[in-house]
């Protein structure tokens, strides 16, 4: 098993190095990413598609750099791929080998339906979707794919990409509907069966966009991948960055360095969008650079995680739990847990759907002890809200974080459920939701291999165990509840006959 992988990824605009250390089998996080904006296509498509002497330079000067970051890391594989512009260049293969001559490294040139094949199986395994159109717009090309169920089952690459438009279109100030129409032309070729209410964006120009949205509307998250918009909100916004004057894109909440592409993305985005009939875009914060290093560490999996496995709580888990027996931790957390919520959902109506975060709490809810036991809950949260990164909705990875950081004694932190109130569930939920959680808590850390099990009669939870709660119960009792109810214990403790 390597431990450290590094991926660089060489695009028509950017060339970008990740590095990625495992911390088990299934269990990774990113620990360097570097971007270089190369431009290694530049004058290229008005030229044959060769690649000219500037691009050239800034490319190779890249490379090197990221292989000296590489060194430094310690790296053990390295893997690099390129995309559009050297595909499309006469000459890219000359480029390759001159630089696997000069810097040892080895460049693959992959088409653009692999293209969007890796940017396929990155969204399939760390979104929480199943079904979608995904859309990764490069310099050079658009690559899409669609996933069925949470396979990939078609893919295909579209010759419309930023630094193309901008160089047939935009730099000799054509009209735009030239350029619409080029989008057009391509999107003829796309297969009728690319159609989806959900697109899920990929890319430079995608993210740039959803921070625009994120920004205008004060989204409480500090998060791009799985934020989501919809497009009856956003779409006239999204036609007015296509036809805007340059000097007036700040007004739209973008950073001076994506003014030179960011209308012509938006064009083809919404030409795009408009075409397979969608409703609503899913943000993506990865792609083909995760979908390179998932190629290869799911490649015996059927590239897919094992089913139930989220790739955030294993690498949190291996990071921050030091717990030696955690399987069997867990599961008693979750047995005890899931009798209360089935309690909670018949008594009070608490929903079901919420166990999912629930049970995603009560694995993490050691996780803060690893820096001190005081204030653990609150270390509890932050790194949640931080490394839950993969496989949630925006929405869970709020709740997972909010129980996290509930106590016995206040079931509900006010300034936080006031900060991500449009993404919580109602009061009384999390009020229901943070009882379970700690209560579950108490029994567990006092009784961690004791047979519980719990009745619900005439208002009041009876809680047995076959061994002692003595240390618990104490704070049991004085556990801030949801709902009017007593609580009564029913344990093992025992105090043997003395005569002194």
């Amino acid at each position: 098993m390597h431990k450290r992988t590094a991926v660089i990824d060489i695009g028509s605009n950017s060339g970008r190095l990740v590095i990625f250390e495992r911390t088990s089998r299934f269990g990774f996080h990113l620990i360097c990413e570097q971007k270089s904006k190369v431009r290694i296509g530049e004058g290229a498509y008005a030229k044959g598609g060769n690649l000219q002497k500037a691009g050239i330079s800034r490319a190779y000067l890249a490379l090197q750099s990221f292989l000296q970051t590489i060194q430094k890391y310690n790296v053990e594989k390295v893997l690099c791929v390129a995309t559009s512009a050297l595909r499309d260049a006469p000459n890219g293969p000359e480029f390759v080998a001159w630089v696997e001559r000069n810097l040892h490294l080895s460049i693959k040139i992959i088409d653009g339906d692999e293209e969007a094949r890796l940017g396929g199986i990155a969204v399939s395994n760390l979104l929480p979707i199943s079904d979608a159109v995904t859309i990764d717009i490069g310099g050079g090309s658009a690559d899409m794919t669609l996933i069925r169920g949470g396979n990939i089952v078609a893919s295909h690459s579209l010759n419309a990409g930023t630094v193309r438009l901008k160089e047939l279109f935009f730099d000799r100030n054509a009209p735009i509907d030239e350029a619409r129409k080029f989008i057009q032309n391509e999107l003829k070729q796309l297969p009728i069966s690319f159609r989806h209410n959900t697109a899920v964006g990929i890319g430079g120009t995608a993210r740039t966009l959803s921070k625009g949205i994120m920004k205008s509307i004060n989204y409480p998250l500090d998060k791009l991948h799985a934020f989501t918009f919809s497009l009856s909100d956003e779409m006239e916004n999204l036609r007015k960055i296509t036809v805007a004057n340059p000097n007036e894109l700040h007004k739209f909440n973008f950073g001076q360095e994506r003014f030179d592409t960011i209308r012509e993305g938006a064009l083809i985005f919404v030409e795009i969008l408009h075409h397979i009939g969608a409703k609503e875009v899913v943000t993506s914060g990865v792609g083909v650079r995760e979908g390179v290093f998932l190629d290869e560490l799911l490649r015996h999996e059927g590239l897919k995680f094992p089913k139930d496995l989220n790739p955030s709580i294993r690498s949190i888990l291996d990071r921050f739990d030091t717990l030696t027996d955690k399987e069997a931790n867990y599961s008693h957390r979750i047995k005890i847990a899931s009798e209360l919520y089935t309690i909670c959902h018949q008594e009070h109506g608490l929903p079901q759907k919420y166990f999912k975060e629930l049970s995603a709490a009560l694995k993490l809810s050691n996780i803060g002890k690893t820096l001190t036991i005081y204030k653990s809950h609150q270390h509890a949260h932050y790194i949640a809200l931080q490394e839950l990164n993969y496989g949630f909705t925006h929405k869970e990875m709020v709740l997972i974080s909010l129980l996290l950081r509930s106590s016995s004694s206040s079931l509900l932190k006010k300034s936080l459920t006031y900060e991500y109130r449009s993404l919580l569930p109602k009061k009384d939920i999390i009020k229901c939701l943070s009882f379970i959680f700690n209560l579950t808590i108490l029994l567990h850390e006092n009784a961690n291999r004791a047979n519980i099990t719990f009745q619900y009669k005439n208002h009041t939870l009876s809680i047995y165990a076959d061994q002692s709660l003595f240390h618990a119960a104490e704070e049991i009792t004085s556990l801030e509840k949801p709902h009017s109810f007593a609580i009564a214990i029913y344990d093992q403790s025992k105090i043997p006959h003395y005569n002194f």
